[in-house]
C-alpha cells in the first residue's frame, strides 16, 4: 500500500530495469518530480543579476550614480561653452556698428553742417540765378538744332531723292505731293505752310505729281499726299488724305494725324522763353 510520501514523490519503481541509455532519463525524471513536490513546500528564490557599467543597461548602484553626475557635469560644461560663444559672436556683431561718444559728435557736427548747406542752396535768390543759367543752355541748345521754318519746293524727281538722303538722321522730313486744281490740294498747301511754322525743326517740302514723274493714275486719284521720311528711311505715307479729312480742313486737322502716329515732335519739347527780372540773358554774375 502507497505511503503519504509515496502519492507525494511518485510511486517507487523498485522492480523497472532499464538499459544504460534510459537510466539518465528516468533519473532526470525522478529528479523532476521530486523538485516539483519539493518546490511545492518551499518558496523558490528569483536570482536578478548585476548590470554592470557599459552593457547598455541601467546601473541604480553609486557607480551608476556617479557615472551619471559625470554625464550632467560633461553636458552642463559644453552648455556654457555653446553660450559663451554665442555671446562673443553678438559682442562681435555690436562692435561692427557701435560708435564711441566722440565718433558720434563728429557725425552730428557733419549733419549740421550738410542742412545748412542745403539751406543755402534753397535760397530763393540762388534758385533763381540757377533757374536763369540753365534756361540759357537750354535756348543754347535749341538754338543750335538745325532749323527750316519754310515749305521747300522741290524743282525735280532728283532733288526729291537729295532732300531725303542728304538730311541729317535726326531730321524729320515730310513731302507733299500735290497737283494745282486738283480737289484738296490747294488746302493742303496752306496747312504745310503752317505747320513748316510751327515746327522750325522738322523740314517741310512740297513736289508736284508730274515734276516727281509720277503715273496718270496717281495724278488724280492720290494727291493729296504726304510722305514722311527719316534718316533715309519712310516712316509713314497718307495718300489721297480728302478720304480721311475731307475737302475742307485746317492745319490742326493734319497736325492731329501726324502726332497720332508720331511723326512730328512734341511742342512742350521745346523750352518757351520767360521774361522777366528773375531771369536775364545778359546776367552773368552768377
Amino acid at each position: 500500500m502507497a505511503t503519504l510520501d509515496d502519492k507525494l514523490l511518485g510511486e517507487k519503481l523498485h522492480y523497472y530495469c532499464s538499459s544504460s541509455e534510459d537510466e539518465g532519463e528516468a533519473d532526470s525524471g525522478d529528479e523532476e518530480v521530486r523538485g516539483a513536490a519539493k518546490g511545492a513546500r518551499e518558496p523558490v528564490t528569483k536570482f536578478h543579476p548585476t548590470v554592470k557599467e557599459g552593457d547598455g543597461g541601467h546601473n541604480t548602484g553609486p557607480k551608476g550614480v556617479l557615472a551619471d553626475w559625470r554625464r550632467y557635469k560633461q553636458l552642463e560644461t559644453e552648455k556654457r561653452e555653446d553660450a559663451e560663444v554665442e555671446k562673443l559672436a553678438l559682442a562681435k556683431k555690436l562692435c561692427l556698428n557701435a560708435r564711441t561718444n566722440e565718433e558720434d559728435e563728429k557725425a552730428k557736427s557733419k549733419e549740421e553742417q550738410i542742412d545748412a548747406e542745403l539751406e543755402d542752396l534753397l535760397d530763393d535768390d540762388f534758385l533763381e540765378s540757377y533757374m536763369a543759367r540753365r534756361m540759357r543752355e537750354m535756348m543754347a541748345q535749341t538754338n543750335q538744332t538745325k532749323k527750316f521754318g519754310k515749305v521747300i519746293n522741290l524743282a525735280d524727281a532728283d532733288n526729291f531723292l537729295d532732300q531725303i538722303d542728304g538730311e541729317e538722321k535726326s531730321v524729320t522730313v515730310i513731302i507733299m505731293i500735290h497737283e494745282p486744281g486738283a480737289e484738296g490740294c490747294e488746302a493742303m498747301t496752306g496747312c504745310i505752310e503752317c505747320l513748316a511754322g510751327d515746327f522750325p525743326t522738322v523740314k517741310f517740302c512740297s513736289i508736284k505729281s508730274t515734276t516727281a514723274g509720277l503715273s496718270k493714275h496717281f495724278k488724280t486719284g492720290g494727291v493729296p499726299a504726304l510722305l514722311v521720311y527719316k534718316g533715309g528711311q519712310l516712316l509713314g505715307s497718307f495718300v489721297r488724305m480728302t478720304d480721311q479729312l475731307g475737302t475742307d480742313f485746317y492745319a490742326a486737322d493734319v497736325e492731329s494725324v501726324l502726332m497720332e502716329h508720331g511723326l512730328l515732335p512734341d511742342r512742350e519739347a521745346v523750352p518757351s522763353i520767360i521774361r522777366g527780372p528773375a531771369i536775364n540773358a545778359g546776367d552773368d554774375s552768377d
